[in-house]
């Protein structure tokens, strides 16, 4: 009976440790497999997918918005020179004199005004000049001819031209002496004087308006 008993218990001890045994297997591989399943999931949806888009959108994205501000700049600087306009002429820095243009032959008389730019910078001129004549019966102002006036721009140095027209006085009499040529640049308060290098009188009128006129900027002829 004793043989029997200690026989019993051999098994019964055999089969506790072969149950503890398949527990301890089956845990092990749970534990194993699981973690690097996990973290090969993680590797892959970190890097492949999320880490790829960011980098393509970085390289689209950076290239994009320095083309723009390319642009941007270009545009910015024409605006500049754009905006950059030349300002108006002075009548100190014009050199302006007079000469007698009057062609042979013609009815009227012209005198060429030349306003050369003498101020070290461009600048502008638009519309008409203003032009008195000094006489001994007063002074008598030019009137326009009508025709338009262009707006121009002066470099350092250049000039432009317009025509004084007036009647010859070839009535035999003594008519109205005129004693000088005072000029006002376009758009200016400031007049010069000068010698009128002209016919030395005019016809008397019958004082229902000036028989002078003054042509626009770029023209000495007749009328301009």
């Amino acid at each position: 009976m004793r043989v029997h008993k200690l026989t019993i218990a051999a098994m019964a001890l055999a089969a506790g440790l072969s149950l503890t045994a398949c527990q301890n297997d089956d845990d092990g591989t749970d534990r194993g497999a699981a973690p690097p399943a996990a973290s090969a999931a993680s590797s892959t949806g970190g890097s492949g997918s999320t880490g790829s888009d960011q980098q393509g959108g970085t390289d689209a994205d950076g290239k994009s918005p320095a083309g723009t501000g390319g642009g941007d700049g270009t545009t910015a600087t024409g605006g500049s020179g754009e905006n950059g306009k030349a300002a108006k002429c002075r009548t100190d820095e014009l050199e302006i004199t007079a000469i007698d243009a009057t062609v042979g032959g013609d009815d009227r008389g012209t005198v060429a005004v030349d306003l050369k730019n003498g101020g070290g910078r461009d600048c502008s001129l638009a519309g008409h000049a203003g032009v008195d004549l000094k006489t001994d019966s007063g002074t008598l102002s030019a009137e326009r001819t009508g025709e338009p006036a262009p707006s121009v721009v002066l470099k350092d140095g250049e000039r432009i031209t317009f025509g004084i027209t007036y009647p010859i006085n070839d009535s035999g009499g003594s008519g109205v002496r005129i004693t000088g040529l005072v000029v006002t640049p376009p758009d200016e308060t400031k007049s010069v004087t000068l010698d009128w290098p002209g016919g030395a009188t005019l016809p008397v009128t019958d004082g229902s308006g000036t028989p002078v006129q003054v042509g626009p900027l770029g023209g000495a002829g007749q009328g301009g």
